[in-house]
């Protein structure tokens, strides 16, 4: 289960909220807590490398560290406790201490040469705004640019070495930003991608002998896209490195795309390939639909696909705040498939008491395949503080 940082419950700043998480896990059967501990350049723990007021003032406020107490409580209680990083986005956050540090230079950059600093409202500068959107606004770090991933290597051993009784890291936000309707690489020049700084693109001629394409120009497009998807792949394995050094029993899992394909050709995130290489323990696909036929579909998909049993569901129980049954109904295709699930997120389920006791009760059985029932359709749900519902 996802417990957000700056949910409603914001238990790192709430300690006291700490013995109410730990009940709803066990009610809701959960063995394991994604715990959002890093999230837009800030640090819910101890960290001289990150943004780390939230941490003080709860610290200041409580006379403790919240998270080293968390993470005592629930392994007092048979939980595992993993700790959830927002990697690459950070959020609105243009004063992080990695811009300070790095500079402008560790923001992406588009294809046309326009930093993701002078977006105004962190949104697409466009002729038609309506053609094309962020899919998740923020200002998003480059990870071909000289120093990012080194940073956020560290940050994240820092982490590790100060909290050595993690269960885990949890990465989320481990890719390009995505852009609606999303780009199918760069060689079909149409549409907007990303990590065309010039210091990134100074490094792929420097390490590859090949030229990026650019606005203006073509470029090795094919051997382009590979190198930005390399860029990410190595993040993930420094990560795991750097996590491993301090616990080599840790397990390190991603948030992931539902969508594979589109997650490889468009995110450069190829999270098939991380599950088969061994680079993540697990992956956990986010597969946040109100569609039943396509959650059933995509469910079966990865349980008997590449990864198997070290493919976990994802469920967007907030979705269903209003139509707690189907929620249920999700949490039992799942379970029908033996497959592991994740809920996104505590907060959701812990505002809307009969969301909680829908998937607290004993599983229904699986719905059959259909997608909304008839009727009028349910409102949409309120929005959750950190979705990312594209991977």
């Amino acid at each position: 289960m996802w417990v957000l940082c700056e949910g409603s419950q914001r238990v790192l700043e709430n300690p006291e909220r700490v013995p109410t998480l730990l009940a709803d896990a066990h009610a809701l059967g959960v063995s394991d807590l994604f715990v959002q501990v890093y999230r837009g350049g800030r640090a819910w723990f101890d960290s001289s490398l990150a943004d780390s007021g939230p941490w003080q003032a709860a610290v200041a406020a409580q006379q403790v560290d919240p998270l080293a107490q968390l993470l005592a409580a629930a392994h007092a209680e048979g939980l595992r406790v993993h700790a959830w990083v927002n990697v690459l986005s950070l959020a609105g956050n243009r004063e992080a201490p990695i811009l300070r540090d790095l500079g402008r230079e560790a923001v992406h950059v588009d294809r046309r040469g326009r930093s993701m600093l002078d977006f105004p409202d962190l949104e697409i500068p466009y002729p038609d705004r309506a053609t094309v959107r962020m899919g998740t606004p923020a200002v998003w770090l480059d990870p071909g640019a000289p120093g990012v991933s080194e940073r956020l290597v560290a940050t994240v051993a820092e982490l590790m070495q100060r909290y050595p009784e993690l269960d885990g890291v949890h990465l989320d936000y481990i890719r390009y930003p995505d852009v609606l309707p999303f780009s199918p690489g760069s060689r079909f020049r149409v549409g907007v991608d990303f990590g065309y700084g010039a210091a990134t693109r100074e490094r792929f001629a420097a390490e590859t002998g090949l030229r990026a394409p650019a606005a203006s120009r073509a470029g090795d497009d094919e051997a382009w896209d590979q190198w930005r998807r390399g860029r990410v792949t190595n993040l993930v394995a420094g990560i795991g490195a750097a996590m491993r050094a301090v616990r080599p029993d840790a397990e390190l899992s991603a948030a992931v795309s539902a969508y594979p394909e589109r997650a490889y050709l468009s995110l450069f995130q190829d999270w098939r390939s991380w599950v088969e290489d061994g680079l993540l323990d697990f992956a956990v696909t986010m597969l946040y639909s109100r569609d039943d036929r396509l959650f059933r579909h995509e469910a079966t998909a990865y349980t008997r696909g590449v990864g198997g049993r070290r493919i976990w569901i994802g469920l967007g129980s907030w979705l269903f705040a209003r139509n707690p049954e189907r929620a249920a109904a999700q949490r039992a295709v799942v379970e029908d498939l033996g497959a592991s699930l994740s809920l996104f997120s505590w907060d959701s389920i812990s505002d809307a008491p009969p969301l909680r006791a829908a998937l607290a009760a004993a599983p229904p059985q699986p719905a059959e395949d259909a997608s909304d029932p008839p009727g009028p359709p349910a409102p949409d749900p309120p929005a959750e503080p950190d979705p990312d519902v594209d991977g």
